[in-house]
């Protein structure tokens, strides 16, 4: 059974940033990106773009770095 996240922790809610600073220290732990992307999307109904800036965060800025020389 999956849990929904209370309504001030959903997007547009009063705690929503505190559940963005946390996704950035979840990406740092070690397992599969693949998975961690699919949570952040689809439990914690984050946004690409705040999952993108989310991992930016997470990387040091790496992610940037790398999408600028390619």
């Amino acid at each position: 059974m999956i849990k929904e996240l209370k309504p001030e922790y959903q997007p547009g809610g009063s705690k929503r940033q505190f559940i963005l600073d946390k996704a950035v220290d979840y990406l740092q732990t070690p397992g599969f990106q693949g998975d961690k992307h699919l949570f952040c999307l689809d439990v914690l109904k984050m946004t690409e773009t705040e999952y993108l800036e989310a991992l930016n965060k997470a990387t040091n800025g790496a992610l940037v770095e790398e999408a600028l020389w390619k």
